[in-house]
């Protein structure tokens, strides 16, 4: 049966939402503050709680939704995943199968989420060519925009995977070393250029062995799906510590990412293929048709959208990250997060940071009849991610995270 003739959800609401059966996102959840964590699949505004019925239908995999993470299901492979999905997508359309199913669905308002899997390595690169152009003029207006090597390789550093957290989850502002260009010397204090980036992020599942890279026909035998990602950022923090060997403190203080995983298979209908790179890429990087994606990005502020990044226009595919991030003979396992860097347009309201919608503090953007350029205390950022589906449009779910006082 394809997708596309699928027969209509019997769950009530689901039908034409943003989570219907061509959706189908992994998450974890609880139902309240002693229960235990367990992974669940959403349709609509319900959680399908996936191990009492994996258990009834006695299905070999059904302990690993019983786990407090993804982390088995994602080292399960992606024959595994395909069945599943194809399990639950019965399960929710078929009326034979409600009776089954039905007891098993929790609504979303009485479950707590957690983050979805134990993030291992995390990568996060600088794949936009409007971002890294835009960076470029702003710190370097009378030189090449773009370093020699960007049109090349996907850029990209090492990040802390233990400070990556879900959405909902506040943000402290961090505190560290600044130094003003007219000051001789640094200073130590709160953040006070605090930003966010708006992007997605690629989840791991299958491992591949430490000594052999993953070839870019290979990606979706590895990445079982898309998170979205918030790399919040402390700019006078990064400004002062990253030459010359890149983002540090400024970065590691928190990412957020979304509660819900999205697999890949739910995004065949958002492929696209990239928009053009030249010179063409060294063989290890080439990719063909559709090596892109046609999602969109909302940036919300305090209630007020104030951008809305178009992830359809990156330079670098995910899978020449994966390819770049493996072919010295790195291995990646499964729960490691690579993430695309900020994802920005062309046109002023597309771009996905507030150092690019400020032009580096130099020309303020308006929020509710306010002149603001960086983020202040009390601010609340939610990043929101939608795609084309095989039934209409899906979401990627939410990133959400409120900027607290530095300690």
């Amino acid at each position: 049966m394809t997708t596309q003739n699928r027969p209509a959800t019997w769950v009530e609401g689901a039908a034409g939402s943003l989570f219907d059966v061509d959706n189908l996102p992994y998450g974890v959840f609880s139902r309240a503050d002693d229960d235990e964590p367990r992974v669940g699949v959403r349709i609509g505004d319900l959680v399908l709680d996936l191990a009492p019925v994996a258990a009834a239908d006695m299905m070999e995999v059904a302990h690993l939704f019983e786990e407090p993470g993804l982390d088995g299901f994602l080292g399960a492979g992606r024959q595994t995943w395909s069945a599943v999905r194809s399990w639950v997508v019965e399960l929710l359309t078929d009326e034979h199968e409600r009776g089954l199913a039905e007891p098993a669905l929790v609504p979303l308002d009485e479950v707590r989420l957690h983050r979805p899997f134990t993030v291992g390595d995390y990568v996060d690169f600088y794949c936009s060519l409007d971002h890294a152009s835009n960076v470029g003029r702003i710190f370097r207006p009378d030189a090449e925009p773009l370093l020699p090597n960007w049109r090349h390789l996907p850029v990209g550093y090492h990040g802390r995977g233990g400070t990556v957290v879900p959405s909902g989850t506040d943000v402290r502002r961090p505190k560290g070393q600044r130094k003003a260009p007219e000051a001789d010397a640094p200073t130590f204090g709160p953040s006070a250029r605090l930003d966010i980036e708006a992007e997605l992020g690629f989840v791991v599942g299958t491992a591949s062995r430490l000594g052999t890279p993953v070839a870019v026909d290979a990606f979706a035998d590895h990445v079982f799906g898309v998170v979205g990602l918030n790399d919040w950022s402390a700019r006078d923090i990064q400004a002062w510590e990253y030459v010359p060997l890149g983002p540090f403190l400024g970065k590691s203080f928190a990412t957020s990412i979304s509660a819900w995983v999205t697999p890949l298979e739910a995004l065949e209908t958002a492929r696209v293929d990239l928009p053009g790179q030249d010179p063409e890429p060294l063989d290890y990087l080439r990719v063909g048709a559709g090596a892109g994606y046609d999602i969109d990005v909302e940036v919300e502020i305090n209630g007020t959208v104030v951008a809305r990044p178009p992830y359809r226009t990156m330079y670098w595919s995910p899978a020449q990250m994966l390819a770049h991030l493996t072919v010295n003979g790195a291995s990646v396992r499964p729960g490691d997060l690579f993430a695309s860097g900020t994802i920005s347009g062309a046109e002023r309201d597309q771009r996905g940071s507030l150092l690019e919608l400020s032009w580096g503090g130099r020309e303020p953007w308006s929020l509710d009849g306010q002149e603001r350029t960086f983020l202040e205390d009390g601010d609340e950022v939610v990043l929101r991610l939608t795609a084309p589906g095989a039934l209409g449009r899906i979401g990627l779910g939410e990133v959400r995270g409120t900027i607290l006082p530095a300690g």
